[in-house]
């Protein structure tokens, strides 16, 4: 299927889900799949809302593309930010970075830096949006494009799932949108700065999260959820 045809399919996607499930709200964790949604959602469904996690321990480098997006597309984009109690209990027990110990001790860093967050964030919303992709990782190959979060209690909306990672960069430079600095250092997936790495040509591209850990518990919980 063409690039074309892909971006007119989100935009009939998105139309249909902003229709039906009003208020909706997009994630956006501004990683370049997120770049590709920043600019259609703005361009075409400007009362789409737009959300941002920060966990506090952010590259410097999403930090300024953030700044540059809001610039760019006038909007104001609602951050979420962990408990503060939550996170020093955390640390006074297990150390700063004692998610590199298990991978229970990760999980319980992610769900306060991200998961509850995330809770505030959709309550009284319709339907989340998304930028994941199928091919990203083992954890995501069985998603849907649409399909009802049971665990947040609303629909969550994929529309980028069938795009290619060339998909992605072609609509990027085809459109000149902004995108993360450390995309150009060999980071494929960004998300905490301690939790990512740049990866080597050849590596799979969710390499560079949590790569101490096995492909299949490579989730933060966001997206690891009872669906239907």
């Amino acid at each position: 299927m063409s690039l074309s045809k892909k971006i007119e399919n989100v935009k009939v996607l998105l139309d249909i889900v902003n229709r039906n499930y009003a208020p909706v709200v997009f994630a956006n964790s501004f990683g370049a799949e997120d770049m590709v949604l920043t600019d259609l959602i703005r361009k075409n469904f400007p009362d789409i809302s737009m959300f941002t996690l920060d966990t506090n321990r952010l590259p410097e480098e999403t930090h300024r593309l953030m700044k540059e997006v809001e610039e760019r597309y006038s909007i104001e984009i609602k951050t979420y930010f962990p408990e503060s109690s939550a996170v020093e209990e955390y640390v006074v027990k297990n150390g700063l970075n004692g998610f590199y110990n298990s991978i229970a001790l990760r999980k319980t860093c992610c769900f306060i830096r991200k998961v509850e967050p995330l809770k505030r964030a959709l309550k009284d919303k319709g339907a989340w949006v998304t930028g994941m992709r199928r091919d990203q990782a083992l954890t995501r190959k069985d998603l849907e494009e649409s399909e009802f979060d049971i665990d947040n209690g609303l629909q969550k909306i994929s529309p980028l799932l069938n795009w290619s990672l060339p998909d992605v960069w072609a609509y990027i430079k085809n459109s000149s949108i902004p995108y993360n600095a450390l995309h150009d250092q060999g980071y494929s997936s960004i998300g905490c700065a301690p939790c990512t790495r740049a990866i080597t040509p050849g590596e799979d591209i969710r390499a560079g999260r949590w790569w101490w850990e096995n492909p299949e518990t490579k989730e933060c919980g966001l997206h690891l959820k009872e669906r239907k």
